[in-house]
Formats: C-alpha cells, structure tokens, sequence
C-alpha cells in the first residue's frame, strides 16, 4: 500500500507541468514582502501623479497672503507655505514633475546604453574599443557636476532637465547590456541563426537582446532613483525646476529659509523623495534576485 501511494505520487510529479521561469521569478517575488510594498507604494505614487489636478483640493499655485504658515488643520491637511499655498496640493501637484522626470529620464538613457552597449559586444573589434572608451571618458567625468554645467548653460525647464539626466546616465545600461550580450553572442542557438542565414541585426535583436531585459529592468529600476534623487538635488541648488511649478526638490529649496517659522515644511517633500528612492531600491534588489537565473536554479 505505501509502495503504491509512493508510486502515486512519484507518477504525479513526473507528470507536473514544469514552472515557467516568469512563474518562478514571481514567485519568488511576492515573497519578498518589502519589495511588494515597495511595488504597491510605487504604482499609488504615480497613480496620483497621473490624477493630481483631479485629487489636489486647491490650485497648487493660488496665493493666500493672509493665511500664511498656517498649521495642519480641516481646511489645509497639511498646512501652508510661505505664500499661503495649500501643502498639500503642492505636494500632490509636484509628484508627477518628480515622478515623471525619473521615468523619462530613465526611458533615455535605457535606450542609449542599450543600443551602445549591444552594438559593442556583438561587433567587436574596433567599434568596441571606441565605444568602450567613450564610455569610460564619460564616466570619468564627475556626474552631478558634468549635469550642472549642461543645466546651467541651456537652462533648467523640465525637458532640458530629463534630456540632460537621461543623455549622461547611460555608461552603466552600457556595460551591463555589453557583458551580457559577450555572455550569448556564442552559444548555440545564436550559431544556428546565423548558419541558416539570418542578418546580424537580426540575431542581434531578435535572439540576442531579449535575454538582456532581465537586466535592464533592474538598472532601469536604480536609474529611476537615481533620476529622481538628481532633480531634486538640482531643484534644491535652484538650478531644477522653476517655481511656480511644484516639484519635491524646489519645494524643499523653498522650504529652507522658513525652517523656524514653519518647521513642518520640509517634512513632506523630504519624506516623499525619502520613501521613493527607498522604495525603487528595494525593488530593484528584488528584481534582481527574482530575475537571476542562479539565483532562482538553486531554489528551484
């Protein structure tokens, strides 16, 4: 009888459908509840981004002189500023400058480094060294400052801003998408498509750059971070975007030089930008762990 159970269940697994590696890198995701918090905290952020005109009780821009500094109360959750603008619409109204400058940013400098980086591990050669040594120039300049110069030359509106984040953010995506494609361009299935004939921007892109997206999602992940930890670095040096226009950054500039009459100020963008860039690291940890094909094999 138990040989019969043992049997059984030996012809059950035997017959179990194998995980997909997506099911197994979710799996192993959703297990990490601080990556799952991270990723809920994350979409409410840009969901009030996206909807801030419709969920900002006041017009972020509408002056009270005669109500300024005002404490939290039912009127103001969250108080108001130096001109007796409602915090808490400011708030709310400048998530989707902060927001959206990371993810642009991010889009850019995705799109460069990808491109850069497939072009130099499949080509080789000579196309590599120039492009390897151009990304190394380009690391070897200072980052933030190499920023600050571009900014402060052609100036600080919001698309100067993400241009200039995502054009000089790049190196890393380059290397990262380099290594891997080094790592496939001579397995097997790449020297099947390319004996039967196929282009080499066909193996290139066809075959070759999907198995990088694992990769580049997590970099994609830190560089929203690192975008949105820019700007507001920028906006804080006055040199990011310009008032009246909210964002976290300028919002926390402004709230310097009224610390002592209104201690609160800085509180709720500081938080914010806090909370975010924790949140897209956490989740790029995650990703990374969920997505790597060692880490999931030895846990299978």
């Amino acid at each position: 009888m138990a040989q019969a159970q043992t049997l059984s269940r030996e012809e059950i697994e035997t017959k179990r459908a194998p995980r997909s590696l997506g099911r197994i890198a979710w799996q192993r995701f959703v297990r990490n509840r601080v990556a799952v918090l991270s990723a809920v905290f994350l979409i409410v952020m840009y969901l009030v981004a996206l909807f801030a005109p419709v969920l900002a009780p006041y017009d972020p821009n509408e002056v009270d002189i005669l109500n300024t500094h005002a404490r939290p109360s039912r009127e103001h959750l969250l108080g108001t500023d130096e001109s007796g603008r409602d915090v808490l619409s400011r708030v709310i109204v400048g998530s989707r400058a902060s927001m959206s400058v990371g993810v642009i940013a991010m889009v850019i400098s995705i799109a460069i480094g990808s491109l850069v980086g497939a072009a130099s591990g499949y080509l080789g050669r000579a196309v590599d060294s120039v492009l390897m040594r151009l990304t190394d120039g380009m690391m070897a300049i200072p980052y933030f400052f190499l920023v600050l110069i571009v900014v402060a030359v052609f100036g600080s509106s919001f698309r100067n801003i993400v241009i200039v984040i995502g054009v000089t953010s790049w190196m890393v995506v380059a290397r990262i998408v380099r290594s891997e494609v080094l790592r496939y361009r001579n397995l097997e299935f790449v020297q099947a498509a390319r004996a039967i004939g196929a282009s080499n921007a066909r193996i290139l892109f066809r075959h070759i750059v999907p198995h990088t997206v694992p990769s580049i999602i997590v970099a994609a992940t830190l560089g929203v971070a690192n975008a949105i930890l820019l700007e507001s670095a920028l906006s804080y040096l006055g040199l990011g975007i310009q008032p009246p226009q909210a964002s976290w950054g300028n919002m926390l500039s402004n709230s310097q030089a009224y610390l002592w009459e209104n201690p609160l100020l800085p509180i709720y963008p500081g938080l914010l930008i806090l909370f975010t860039v924790l949140a897209y690291n956490f989740l790029g940890d995650a990703l990374r762990d969920a997505l790597d094909p060692q880490y999931r094999e030895g846990n299978l």
